[in-house]
């Protein structure tokens, strides 16, 4: 269970990272057909406190495993 925490947390940073700092999100989207959402998830607003939360995640996760 608790490695299972740690790769979503480390897999959640790395895809809102490269969401927040490259074009994935907008081709990804596009590709599904759904440039509607866009402007509504490609916001800074969004995407930051995704990251942040999986950050966290990981951290917690690190420190439970740490803490046994």
């Amino acid at each position: 269970m608790k490695s299972k925490l740690v790769a979503v947390g480390i897999g959640g940073s790395v895809l809102a990272a490269l969401c927040c700092f490259t074009p994935l999100l907008p081709l990804v989207l596009g590709g599904l057909g759904l440039t509607g959402v866009l402007g509504v998830i490609y916001d800074d607003a969004v995407l930051l406190p995704v990251l942040a939360g999986f950050l966290g995640l990981t951290g917690y996760a690190i420190w439970r495993q740490k803490k046994q």
